[in-house]
Order: structure tokens, then C-alpha cells, then sequence
């Protein structure tokens, strides 16, 4: 039974004794440690994104200013704004300028995804796995409203929420579709359509999210980010066939894993004709790993992008990018 500690009106959950060894290996240094170990027991801060189909940053945060105290924390996305200060229960939520889509409540680290995706005007772009749709509103801002994306998601309850926040929004160019995202990218492969730019931001184990879910602590198991990672794998390999030649896919969680992470990226450059691309990001970022217990991955994995906590004061998050090169031949068979 995992032990918890009530802290205030919440509990401090330990962390389970493997996930707690596999944290230490990637934070080998013991301060590292126990900066990570401290902050995912703190609840994450209050970041928003201006929604630029309806305002500009410049507007929203003269109108946010008269209510709290807002910064701009990088000037060269200056949609990315913070709340600097202690807000009631639903504060944020409740807000006019929320409920009319002015602005996005979404974790910074969230927004790292679309960033690296860079996605334009006039380009057709998929979101795979799209619900709640914080990332693709994003997406459809930087499109301007301007060119298709199309927004996939499987579960109806979840395509809802997704069409509510995408209407919110005034995302005017998106299409949903209600599919498996493996059968989704299997029929289009099949045909002459292919995407400029694709995100996959998979489905995955959440241990970058402890400190806005505490129960990921317990819920947290080996077997989940085993199995996870053999259905990535395939999330993967289906999407790249979506993709034109020279186009991007970015593929990106909110864990540490790596099997979840790096061994995804690994496997796609081994299996398929393309190439890890730099990225570079306003948050810091580490390298990934290259040696996990005992597997190796290609060298070219240390481009990706390892968000931890306790160095950007945010949630944890992996982000990646790739770029396909030629087109992919039909194979007989799995890919796993």
C-alpha cells in the first residue's frame, strides 16, 4: 500500500519504489533528484494562451491586467501569459474572457508540442489523438484559420469536449473525425492524401503530469508503460505514412519513460527513411538519452527534447520531431 502524507487539504503520495529507482537513474545526481522529488509535490502555476483567432496577446492582457497580475514570460511568444498569483477554484475557468475563447487554460509545457510542429497558414495538418484539443486550437491559431486540420479522436464523450473547445475557440478550419487513429492513418494511406504536418501526442503513462495529478503516483505501473509503448510503436509507424515527403511529424508525451519516449524515436529511425530534427524550444530542455538498463538507441535520439519539472517550473514532457525523406514502401507483415 503506497503511503501518503496529507499536506493542507491534499496528500503527498511517495513514490512507488521502481518508478522512484528509474527517476533516479535519468537524474543521476542527487540534488537533481531532489529538486524533481520536491516540485512534483507542488501544484503546477497558472499559465494561459492567448486564442490569436479572437485577440491579440496585446489586447487580452490589458483586459486581464485590470483583474490580475499577468506576465508575458518570453517575449518571442508573447501569446504564452502567467497568472502571478493565487486564484479561487474555477477562477480561470469561469472567467468571461474564457468562456468567449480569448484565451486557452493549458500548461506551459503543453504548448512545447505545436511550437515544434511550427505549423502554417495554408498547410493540411492531422492531430491524431486530439482531445481536449488544448494543441490543436493552438494548431488552428498558428494556421490562422487559414489551409485544413484535421482533429481525430476515438471515444465520443472525448470528441464532445473536443468540438466544444474548437467551436470556444472559433477554429474555423478544422474537421473532426471519429476514428482509431491506426485505421484512421491505414485508409489514408491508401489514397493520394498526405499531410504537410502531422502530431501524435500519444497516449502514455502521465508521469509528467504528478504535480496537477497526484494519483498518477499511484496509479503508475511497469506494465502500462510496457504496453503503452508497443502500441506508440504503432501509432508511429501508421502516421508516417500519412506524411509528404519532407514533411514533420512531431511526437511527444507527458512522461519520462523512455520507452515511451526515446524508444519510440528510435524505432522510427530505424524502420523508416527519416531524420531527427533539432528543435529548439523556450523552455530548457535536456537531451534524450541514448542507453536505458540494457538498450541502445540510435545517437541521434539526443536531439530530442526532455522537459523536466524543476527546471522550467513546470509540468514534465518529451517532445520530438522528424522528418520523412522518401516515401515508405509497402511492407508484407508487422512493423513490431
Amino acid at each position: 500500500m503506497e503511503q501518503q502524507v496529507q499536506i493542507g487539504k491534499g496528500y503527498k503520495y511517495d513514490m512507488k519504489p521502481l518508478f522512484q529507482e528509474r527517476m533516479q537513474k535519468l537524474l543521476p545526481q542527487q540534488k537533481d533528484f531532489e529538486s524533481f522529488e520536491k516540485i512534483v509535490h507542488t501544484g503546477p502555476r497558472n499559465f494561459i494562451r492567448c486564442n490569436t483567432l479572437k485577440i491579440s496577446p496585446s489586447a487580452l492582457l490589458a483586459r486581464l491586467q485590470k483583474r490580475w497580475s499577468i506576465s508575458q514570460p518570453y517575449p518571442e511568444h508573447p501569446e504564452i501569459m502567467l497568472v502571478n498569483q493565487d486564484l479561487l477554484p474555477g477562477e480561470l475557468g469561469n472567467a468571461i474572457e474564457h468562456i468567449i475563447g480569448y484565451y486557452y487554460i493549458q500548461e506551459i509545457s503543453s504548448m512545447m508540442s505545436v511550437i515544434a510542429l511550427d505549423p502554417k497558414p495554408g498547410e493540411i495538418v492531422l492531430d491524431l489523438c486530439a482531445s481536449p484539443g488544448s494543441k490543436t486550437t493552438q494548431i488552428a491559431s498558428k494556421m490562422q484559420n487559414q489551409g485544413t486540420l484535421i482533429a481525430n479522436d476515438l471515444k465520443l464523450d472525448r470528441i464532445r469536449i473536443l468540438s466544444s473547445n474548437l467551436e470556444r475557440c472559433g477554429a474555423a478550419n478544422c474537421i473532426i473525425t471519429k476514428n482509431d487513429a491506426i485505421a484512421f492513418c491505414s485508409r489514408i494511406s491508401k489514397t493520394q492524401m498526405r499531410f504537410d504536418k502531422i502530431l501524435l501526442d500519444a497516449p502514455c503513462s502521465g508521469e509528467g503530469t504528478l504535480r496537477s495529478s497526484p494519483k498518477t503516483f499511484l496509479m503508475w505501473n511497469p506494465k502500462v508503460v510496457k504496453k503503452l509503448s508497443r502500441q506508440q510503436k504503432k501509432l508511429i509507424a501508421f502516421a508516417l505514412k500519412c506524411l509528404k515527403i519532407e514533411g514533420s511529424i512531431v511526437y511527444s508525451t507527458c512522461t519520462h519513460s523512455p520507452e515511451e519516449d526515446e524508444e519510440i524515436v528510435d524505432f522510427a529511425v530505424k524502420n523508416f527513411p527519416v531524420k531527427v530534427e533539432s528543435i529548439h524550444l523556450p523552455l530548457k530542455c535536456r537531451e534524450g538519452v541514448t542507453d536505458w538498463y540494457d538498450k541502445s538507441y540510435h545517437i541521434d535520439v539526443k536531439k530530442t527534447c526532455r522537459i523536466y519539472p524543476q527546471d522550467n517550473d513546470s509540468e514534465g514532457f518529451f517532445v520530438s520531431k522528424l522528418t520523412l525523406l522518401k516515401e515508405i514502401p509497402e511492407r508484407k507483415g508487422e512493423y513490431i
